[in-house]
């Protein structure tokens, strides 16, 4: 493997998917192989510390990544000559991109001047948004067609960029986002911890996820009064934050069900997975908001790492991440009508919630751990 630099804005302790699968990735690697830059935050400097990656933070944020403003304009100018910098003073020799945009294009515009070849990560959502804009549809073409590889995390995804984008076939591959099975594990019913997370013994449906319009949350709410019909002490938990809390809280009291809905954040790691471990079932109610949609579904493996059945949208690449009606169900989540059958079905049928967790946990460890999908992308690096 040549001497690499991960360029990848979203990177721990960022919270995102892509930032943990680059993590899980990289961090296997031989770190003499392999340097990080990342996107700065304001705990950057402490993650950094406590891990054994070489890992630089630049300015990788900007409100405008098209090449009509001065902001975007400097932003490119200021993150191109960062990058020579740590180029020279590594000697890299090959640049992964986290996204096309704006990381692709800075690996274009690197390749173009030093010659230096680059892959590019592509995660669905992100060639999806850029195709509604003709200046950022401009620059994503420049980084897809330039790249030497291009690595989608679904095999929606790789259709999306075969045949909307016009991509080579014989440079477009498929790794899938996986989990760690060793630490996303099962665990018995505990009623302490439930205690301590605020749920008691009470019926959970857990989703886990950044509140955005396309993860739905809203339709998992408006879906709660039939659900409560059949299980009148169900719990629905909310991990996570976003632009989009203000609005589902409102949706919560105008349909009275402040006693059903908790929202949690700010959770540790160990608090994340005990939330896996005691919910009875995961649901990412996700459906596609214009050309918004979810690429793959990190939080769908991690749940059925943790033995639970789940539940998900009918759009992106949700259906790649089960073994469908074995582990979980697809579901129509453009409306709240069909939700409730789902849920309800195994909510009120522990025996059918255990055997589908159980092949959940059998299907992750076989296809979706980090430790084989690791050596299926550096059989991809040049």
């Amino acid at each position: 493997m040549k001497k690499t630099l991960l360029l990848s804005e979203i990177f721990p302790p960022l919270k995102g998917g892509s930032g943990r699968w680059f993590w899980e990735v990289y961090s296997r690697l031989d770190t003499k192989r392999v340097v990080i830059a990342a996107g700065d935050n304001d705990s950057a400097a402490e993650f950094d510390d406590n891990n054994r990656l070489n890992c630089h933070r630049l300015p990788l944020s900007s409100w405008s990544w098209g090449l009509k403003s001065l902001t975007g304009l400097a932003f490119y100018w200021r993150v191109f000559k960062a990058v020579l910098k740590l180029i020279k003073q590594e000697n890299i020799e090959s640049i992964h991109c986290g996204r096309c945009l704006p990381e692709g294009f800075i690996g274009f515009l690197i390749n173009k001047y030093k010659g230096i070849p680059y892959i590019c990560y592509i995660h669905g959502e992100d060639v999806e948004t850029a195709a509604t804009s003709r200046e950022l549809s401009w620059i994503v073409r420049k980084a897809l067609s330039n790249a030497d590889k291009l690595i989608c995390n679904s095999q929606n995804t790789a259709n999306i960029v075969l045949n909307q984008w016009g991509t080579e076939p014989d440079k477009t591959f498929i790794v899938n986002p996986g989990v760690d099975t060793h630490v996303f594990v099962p665990a018995q019913v505990s009623l302490s911890t439930r205690e301590q997370l605020g749920w008691g013994s009470r019926k959970i449906i857990l989703t886990v996820g950044r509140l955005q319009e396309r993860k739905g949350h809203d339709m998992l709410i408006q879906a709660l009064p039939e659900i409560i019909k059949v299980q009148p002490d169900v719990l629905y938990a909310i991990i996570g934050d976003g632009e989009k809390k203000g609005d589902l809280q409102q949706l919560v009291e105008n349909l009275h069900l402040q006693e059903h809905v908790i929202f949690m954040s700010e959770l540790t790691d160990q608090q994340m997975i005990q939330c896996y471990q005691q919910c009875d079932v995961f649901v990412l109610p996700n459906r596609s908001v214009g050309r918004d949609i979810e690429g793959f579904g990190m939080v769908l493996v991690e749940a059925q790492s943790c033995e639970k059945p789940v539940i998900a949208g009918d759009s992106g690449g949700t259906a790649e991440t089960m073994l469908l009606n074995e582990t979980g169900f697809i579901v129509d989540c453009t409306s709240p009508t069909h939700l409730p059958e789902k849920i309800n079905l195994i909510l009120k049928d522990p025996e059918l919630a255990k055997k589908m967790g159980q092949k959940g946990r059998e299907h992750v460890i076989e296809t979706l751990d980090w430790e084989n999908l690791t050596q299926q992308a550096v059989r991809l690096f040049p």
